[in-house]
């Protein structure tokens, strides 16, 4: 293995460790606090899953995405067919 990518091997491991580790470490601390404070465990899924949705997508969201660029897209074509007709550049 060539020392570039035997570094570049260990970074992407360290990095997606810590990426999966991230909602480890975010479940911990809210079972702490509401170990402290008497919260039931209904509070701490509920902060475990907002940490967990804030770093996922879900498809409705994606499809939500897709859906706002293709609009935006197409009204830039109507506007740059509009320039044309009036003779300007786009």
């Amino acid at each position: 293995m060539t020392k570039p990518f035997a570094r570049a091997t260990a970074l992407l491991a360290v990095i997606g460790g810590s990426l999966l580790l991230q909602a480890c470490v975010v479940g911990a601390v809210a079972g702490a606090g509401a170990a402290v404070v008497g919260g039931t465990v209904k509070a701490t899924g509920a902060v475990v899953g907002a940490g967990f949705d804030a770093v996922t997508t879900t498809d409705e969201e994606t499809k939500a995405k897709r859906e706002r660029e293709q609009r935006e897209y197409e009204r830039e074509q109507r506007r740059c067919e509009q320039r044309q007709r009036q003779g300007k550049d786009c």
